[in-house]
C-alpha cells in the first residue's frame, strides 16, 4: 500500500495493532522523551498522545520505530527497493525491447520520480499566521537550549541551477515566527544557503511537518548531491509525489502534509542555537546558525504533529537509518563492483562505524574501495571504516570481530587519515569540523590469511593499574577495560605489556558504559575517540615519511574534559514515568 499522507499510514498502524492512543495528559518537555525512549527499547507500538500539555494538536511518536512498521509504510522490505533497481540496471544494460518488457514493473516505478502538481491540497485546508508556540514541540533533554522541531522536511532550491533538495535539519523554536536552521556539514540545504548568501540574497524555504513515510525516508537517505529527495520519494513510494504551489514562496510543497511552514533565510543573519542532545548520545555544542523567518503556516484541518526523539541509541532513528541503508546499499554495487555489502552501525551513530565487505580482485583494492567510499556524499562523514572479506557478513558483529582477529595486522592494514573534515556532531577532534579517520583492513588481502595467536589473559590483569576496575575480552580479539581515570596512560601500559601480545586491540571506556552490553559498548567506544589523538600502538617507526605501526592497537575511548556531556534524563521525570508506565505499556 502506497501512502501519500501521514494519517492514512497511522490508520493502518492502528488496524494492525501497531499504534496505541494515549488519552492522559503528557508534557512535551522531557516526559514524552522518557516515554518514547522506553517504548523503543521494549518494542511497544507507536504512541498517539491525544492530550499534550499546552497544545491543541495530538502528537504521534515512534511511528516507524520497528522494521515491521517500516515495511508496512513501504508495502515491502526496504532492501527489496534497492535490489529491484540493481536487477533492472543490470538486465537492461545494454537496453533491448525484451529486457525492458521483462522489467516493465520496475520501469513503471522509476517513472514515478517525477512529482505531480495537484490542486486538492490537504496541507492548505487552513492558512494562518505563524503560532509556533502552540505546537507540541519537544524538549528532549534537560540541558537542551529549548524546544525544537524533530521531524522537519526542509525544502529549498539551488539559486543557480534550480535543483531541489529536501533535508531534515534541527529547528530550534525561538518564538511564534522564527526558528533556527541547523544545517550540518555536507547538507544540500546548507549549500543552497551558501550560494544565496554569497549573492547577498535571501533563500526561500518551506518546511513540511508530517509528510508521508516515503518522504521521511527519502529525506534522510544519503543520496548523491543534486538528486532531489522529493522526486526520489516517488520511487520509494511507487507513486508520484503530489505537490502544490506554496502560498508565499516560489516552491512546491507536499500537498498532503500535516503542516507547512513558508519563509526565508536572510543572508548574514545568525542566532545562537543549542545545545541539544543528538544521536551520538551527547549534547552538541551551541553555535550560531541561520534564522528561518516564517511568513505563513498552512495545515490540515485536523492536523497531527509527528515527532521523534533524538538521543542516545537506540531510538526511532535506528530503524529509519537501517531502512535507508538497506534500500541504498545494493545501489553501491552499480558503481563499485567489488563491494558485496556494507553496514553502518546505529549503536555508533551510523557515521562513526562503517563495515564494508569487499571481494578484492587485486592486491590493495580494498584500500582503494575504502578511500573511494570516503569521498562519496554523506559517506565522507564516516569516521572509522573496517574492511572485511566477501565471506563476512558486515552486519554480524561476531563475524567482523573474528575477521579482525584473523586478518588485521597494523603493519600493513592500519591506515590513518589525519587533518580531514569531520561530522558537525563529532566533538572528539582538534576543532569543530576538523578531525581524523582510520581504516582497518581485515580482508586478508595484504596480511594473508592469519593464524591468530592464542589469547590467555594474565590473572592479575586488574592489578596492572589501580584505575582498572572491570574488564571484558570480546571475541578473543578486543580487550575492553573500564577505568576511573587516566585512560591513555593505562591503555599505553597494556599495549606495551608482552603478556598481552595475543590481543589485537585494547580499548578503555568510562564508567557510564555497560561493557557487558554490546549496544552500550559500541556506543561507548566509537563516539568517544579521535584516531590521531587517541589511538596508539606497541611500536611506531618511520619508513621514509610513512609511519609504520605494529603490535597491539590501543584506543582511549574514555570521556575526556572538553567533550560534550552525555545525555542523562532528569531523575524526577524518570520517577514520574515509572509511576505511570502501565498507562503506556499496556
Amino acid at each position: 500500500m502506497a501512502f501519500t499522507d501521514l494519517q492514512s499510514f497511522l490508520d493502518l498502524l492502528e488496524k494492525e495493532g501497531e499504534l496505541k492512543r494515549v488519552t492522559e495528559v503528557v508534557d512535551p518537555e522531557l516526559e514524552v522523551t522518557e516515554i518514547a525512549t522506553r517504548a523503543v527499547k521494549e518494542n511497544l507500538p507507536a504512541l498517539l498522545f491525544e492530550n499534550v500539555k499546552g497544545s491543541q494538536y495530538p502528537l504521534v511518536i515512534n511511528s516507524m520505530a520497528t522494521m515491521r512498521r517500516i515495511e508496512l509504510s513501504l508495502g515491502r522490505p526496504p532492501d527489496a527497493l534497492g535490489e529491484e533497481i540493481v536487477r533492472f540496471m543490470e538486465d537492461v544494460n545494454p537496453p533491448s525491447p525484451g529486457a525492458l518488457w521483462r522489467n516493465r514493473k520496475t520501469a513503471w516505478r522509476l517513472l514515478k520520480i517525477r512529482p505531480k502538481l495537484t490542486r486538492g491540497a490537504l496541507s492548505q485546508q487552513v492558512v494562518e499566521e505563524p503560532h509556533l508556540e502552540e505546537l507540541p514541540t519537544l524538549k528532549c533533554w534537560p540541558e537542551d537550549g529549548g524546544r525544537f522541531v524533530t521531524l522537519p522536511l526542509v525544502m529549498s532550491r539551488d539559486p543557480k541551477t534550480g535543483a531541489g533538495n529536501m533535508g531534515m535539519y534541527r529547528m530550534q523554536v525561538y518564538d511564534q515566527r522564527t526558528t533556527g536552521m541547523h544545517m550540518q556539514l555536507q547538507k544540500g540545504g546548507g549549500f543552497h544557503y551558501q550560494t544565496a548568501e554569497k549573492a547577498g540574497e535571501p533563500l526561500e524555504m518551506a518546511v513540511a511537518i508530517g509528510g508521508d513515510p516515503s518522504l521521511i525516508l527519502a529525506a534522510i537517505m544519503p543520496l548523491p548531491e543534486g538528486l532531489d529527495e522529493v522526486a526520489f520519494s516517488g520511487i520509494v513510494r511507487g507513486r508520484r509525489t503530489p505537490l502544490v504551489k506554496a502560498k508565499t514562496v516560489d516552491l512546491r510543497v507536499p500537498a498532503h502534509a500535516e503542516f507547512i511552514f513558508e519563509g526565508i533565510l536572510r543572508p548574514g543573519i545568525r542566532r545562537h542555537e543549542g545545545p541539544f542532545g543528538d544521536h551520538f548520545g551527547h549534547y552538541s555544542a551551541s553555535a550560531d546558525h541561520p534564522v528561518f523567518e516564517i511568513s505563513r503556516v498552512t495545515r490540515r484541518k485536523n492536523a497531527v504533529y509527528p515527532a521523534t526523539v533524538v538521543g542516545r541509541p537506540p531510538q526511532e532513528d535506528r530503524y529509519l537509518g537501517d531502512a535507508a541503508q538497506l534500500a541504498l546499499t545494493p545501489l553501491i554495487r552499480l558503481i563499485r563492483r567489488e563491494v558485496k555489502d556494507m553496514w553502518a552501525y546505529y549503536e555508533a551513530g551510523f557515521h562513526n562505524l562503517l563495515v564494508v565487505s569487499v571481494n578484492p580482485r587485486y592486491q590493495r583494492e580494498p584500500l582503494k574501495t575504502a578511500l573511494g567510499l570516503l569521498g562519496e556524499g554523506q559517506l565522507s562523514l564516516t569516521k572509522n571504516l573496517v574492511l572485511v572479506g566477501p565471506e563476512v557478513n558486515p552486519r554480524d558483529r561476531s563475524e567482523v570481530i573474528q575477521a579482525i582477529r584473523r586478518n588485521f595486522d597494523p603493519v600493513n592494514d592500519f591506515h590513518l587519515i589525519a587533518r580531514t573534515a569531520s561530522d558537525t556532531l563529532d566533538f572528539t577532534g582538534e576543532a569543530v569540523h576538523k578531525g581524523s579517520k582510520m581504516i582497518l583492513d581485515a580482508t586478508a588481502g595484504s596480511s594473508g590469511e592469519g593464524s591468530p595467536t592464542a589469547v590467555a589473559l594474565p590473572s592479575n590483569l586488574a592489578s596492572m593499574s589501580p584505575f582498572i576496575y572491570k574488564y571484558r575480552l570480546v571475541g578473543k580479539t578486543m580487550l575492553i577495560i573500564q577505568v576511573s581515570e587516566s585512560g591513555r596512560s593505562v591503555v599505553q601500559k597494556l599495549v606495551d605489556n608482552p603478556l598481552l601480545v595475543g590481543v589485537k586491540i585494547v580499548a578503555a571506556v568510562s564508567d557510564d558504559v555497560d561493557i557487558e552490553d554490546d549496544e552500550s559498548l559500541l556506543w561507548g567506544i566509537f563516539t568517544r575517540f579521535d584516531a590521531v589523538l587517541d589511538v596508539m600502538f606497541s611500536h611506531t617507526e618511520f619508513r621514509g615519511l610513512a609511519p609504520v605501526y605494529s603490535g597491539v592497537m590501543g584506543i582511549d575511548a574514555t570521556w575526556k574534559q572538553g567533550y560534550q556531556k552525555p545525555l542523562v534524563m532528569d531523575p524526577e521525570i524518570i520517577k514520574k514515568v515509572d509511576s505511570e508506565w502501565s498507562r503506556y505499556s499496556k
